[in-house]
């Protein structure tokens, strides 16, 4: 069950010191969620059932009050994720396993679950990071994209995971076995980053360790779990940083009048309309797309660049074009576009949120899951799309510290 606020508290304070921004919640407005059925924790090879609670009684939530929809919503979803672990840990319904574990995962610890709390949930998390942690899911050389076959787009998801949950293992041992795991898939990461690539494709990462090119939606996982291990207090040289930020810049659309690309601080934090513009997926494209720039949007404000002409341009972008059901790879863009413009703050943040949770709690499943519209993206699976719609739907938690402003 999602923490009530009192409880949330008591969650951040226990994470110790990289926990301690998740305790500034409303203790004035603590709310009881609305009760759902019981649930046993799932046996190995016996899946947990969802709560017995249909998309109808969502809808009836929203008129009694937004908040309380959006909880219901997500306990679902938890629900969904974990009747979908297998006797092995993992949690997955397609390919991929390590990495839609790892996504499944994150999306829990991101509302509020953490691994060997006495809930269903808590279970599950500590037979899922067994799972991840198990003998040959990451290779000799700290690969995780090798044995699941999800290349560096799992490498980085599953990175990104480990770095989140790191000190949050149920005993020392899973702490250790996480650390361990986590710096062997670091050096990986900083190797494949410096392996010899062109000009614009210097400081990214594609598909393989050793490409010698470069996008900007593999890159983004990996630049994210690099500065969440820096936050973590591991070695990651900032230079190594530096050069995937100006990576992502070199991505960037918005021009100026004059035609040169956007450069320095505007005055007053201000854009010219000529210089909105979203994020391609490769450098030199100039063809912007909602997921691409929101990502763009999102990666640079982890990175500290808060009120870089790239991020004001690429949230003006988004914000003129808005998130549609039918837009390609649907989850990918909208869990970007909810943390990215949550950043942001003000009236931005606010509107996107409302976007988001309005979007997600119409289509949403009556066992609990989503799944995509859009072909390509649905080949995915529900556990993806569940959890990449959890993560969207954190927002208003903020308990990992990486989407934490």
């Amino acid at each position: 069950m999602i923490r009530s606020d009192a409880s949330r508290v008591n969650f951040g304070i226990s994470m110790g010191g990289k926990w301690l921004n998740c305790i500034i919640v409303v203790l004035g407005c603590c709310w009881q969620a609305p009760p759902v059925a019981a649930q046993s924790p799932a046996q190995p090879g016996q899946p947990a059932q969802p709560p017995a609670t249909s998309a109808s009684s969502v809808s009836e939530t929203v008129g009694g009050g937004e908040h309380a929809a959006v909880e219901l919503a997500v306990e679902r979803g938890v629900a969904y994720l974990l009747s979908q672990q297998q006797a092995s840990g993992g949690i997955h319904d397609r390919d991929y396993e390590t990495t839609m574990t790892s996504l499944a995962l994150m999306s829990m610890a991101a509302v509020g679950h953490q691994p060997g709390e006495s809930t269903p949930a808590g279970t599950a998390m500590v037979r899922g990071l067994d799972f991840v942690l198990s003998e040959g899911r990451q290779d000799p050389q700290g690969y995780f994209g090798r044995k699941d076959r999800s290349r560096m787009y799992g490498h980085g998801i599953t990175s990104l995971m480990l770095t989140e949950l790191l000190g949050m293992g149920v005993d020392a041992s899973q702490d250790q076995r996480i650390y361990q795991a986590l710096d062997r898939a670091l050096q990986l990461t900083l190797a494949a980053q410096a392996v010899p690539k062109p000009r614009q494709f210097q400081g990214g990462w594609r598909y393989e360790p050793d490409s010698r090119d470069a996008d900007l939606s593999v890159s983004v996982w990996q630049l994210m779990a690099m500065r969440s291990a820096k936050n973590d207090g591991l070695k990651v040289p900032a230079e190594a940083i530096e050069l995937a930020v100006e990576y992502l810049q070199g991505s960037y659309t918005g021009r100026p009048v004059t035609g040169r690309p956007v450069t320095g601080r505007p005055a007053g934090g201000q854009l010219a309309a000529e210089q909105n513009g979203g994020f391609s997926y490769m450098p030199r494209q100039n063809s912007p797309s909602f997921t691409m720039s929101a990502a763009g949007l999102l990666a640079l404000q982890v990175c500290g660049r808060y009120e870089a002409p790239e991020v004001l341009g690429a949230a003006n972008w988004l914000q003129e074009r808005q998130l549609n059901w039918q837009d390609r790879f649907f989850f990918y863009g909208c869990y970007y576009y909810a943390q990215g413009m949550h950043q942001r703050g003000g009236a931005l943040a606010s509107t996107s949120q409302q976007n988001v949770e309005k979007m997600l709690l119409a289509h949403q499943a009556e066992d609990g899951s989503w799944q995509s519209s859009d072909n390509q993206e649905r080949n995915a699976g529900r556990v993806y799309a569940t959890s990449l719609a959890l993560l969207s739907l954190s927002v208003r938690y903020h308990y990992l510290p990486i989407y934490q402003r």
